[in-house]
């Protein structure tokens, strides 16, 4: 294996029982399961956000969520990149790409000691840190009983890995083109190594 296309989703973009599939085994949220019934597991390495779905259906399901979904502006995704920018040389990870939308999040990643559900956390916490050392945290108008703040993002996330350097130029080349595709400006971050097969 060379590395990792890892994807997660901001709160409330992608739920665990959206008709075109996720990556959830099931819905653990009980209002969730309610709008909008059990998990839609897929096993697949290629994107279904283009599938026909009907949209009315996960609008309604959308609407069962606790907080408002969040939506990161240029500013918050800059406040994010500064926190993964933070943790990767604290724990020895090469990004080869990088695109954080407003409201999901990819990075092709090297190779790693930790296992992809691990490193999703990882990166997770700290695009989190990043948004709380710049005062950004997306939530910070929901805090919870306890005073904490609900987490800007989605359970879990997608982790592919990719074995060949084919399989890591045609995911790097993907994620480089997301913000342009979605008609954003191009991203460039600091912390992106080129890649070298």
């Amino acid at each position: 294996m060379l590395g990792w296309h890892l994807i997660f989703s901001a709160y409330g973009f992608w739920l665990p029982n959206d008709e075109r599939g996720s990556g959830s085994s099931r819905v653990r949220a009980q209002h969730i399961y309610e709008a909008g019934g059990d998990a839609t597991t897929v096993n697949t390495r290629h994107s279904v956000a283009r599938k026909p779905h009907d949209v009315r259906l996960r609008l309604l399901a959308k609407e069962s969520l606790k907080y408002p979904p969040v939506k990161l502006s240029g500013v918050q995704a800059r406040a994010v990149a500064r926190g993964i920018a933070a943790v990767i040389p604290k724990v020895g990870l090469v990004v080869y790409a990088c695109a954080i939308m407003p409201d999901h999040v990819h990075l092709v990643v090297s190779r790693h000691r930790l296992d992809g559900d691990e490193l999703l956390a990882c990166i997770k916490r700290a695009g989190t840190r990043g948004l709380n050392e710049e005062g950004l945290h997306p939530m910070r108008e929901c805090p919870r009983a306890n005073g904490r703040l609900p987490s800007p993002w989605g359970g879990g996330g997608g982790k592919v890995m990719l074995f060949t350097k084919e399989d890591m130029l045609s995911r790097i080349r993907y994620v480089e083109r997301n913000p342009v595709v979605a008609g954003l400006k191009a991203q460039r971050w600091s912390f992106v190594a080129p890649f070298v097969a």
